[in-house]
């Protein structure tokens, strides 16, 4: 099994783990997180990411990161190895759920799963009638089209 580690500002590292655990009870062995406090040191930061890790001793890991370049992002890279983990940036929940979803899978399927996750999450939605629900006939009475 693959282990998923967040590294984000705070607090959205632990939102996104408590929202994955909403969903995804049983995986709280699984995914660990870290909020990087806006004062830390990145050394700081840096050795209790290393220390979750090693705690969590899992074989492979995923690493998810907010922003790219930011300080979360740059201690996520000094985390990677010999091949046990992978580094995404640009965290966001449906990426998230997907990943925990699929966390059995290899860690290069695992990647691409994060990534289609992420990118299929984003969508515009219509402000008029609900998507993907037929209008009702001109000759509702009642003019219910809003009611789902």
């Amino acid at each position: 099994m693959n282990g998923i580690f967040i590294i984000a500002h705070a607090p959205l590292a632990s939102a996104l783990r408590q929202c994955v655990l909403h969903v995804f009870p049983d995986s709280a062995a699984a995914v660990t997180a870290l909020d990087v406090q806006p004062n830390m040191p990145p050394e700081e930061t840096l050795a209790q990411a290393s220390a979750i890790l090693r705690q969590a001793a899992l074989p492979n890991t995923l690493v998810l990161t907010d922003v790219f370049g930011a300080t979360p992002c740059n201690v996520a890279q000094k985390l990677m190895n010999d091949g046990n983990a992978k580094l995404i940036t640009g965290v966001n929940l449906p990426m998230l759920l997907r990943t925990v979803s699929y966390r059995h899978e290899s860690l290069d399927a695992l990647v691409s799963r994060a990534m289609i996750g992420g990118t299929q999450g984003v969508i515009q939605v219509a402000i008029t009638a609900p998507q993907n629900q037929a209008k009702r006939a001109l000759h509702d009475q009642d003019h219910r089209d809003h009611q789902q």
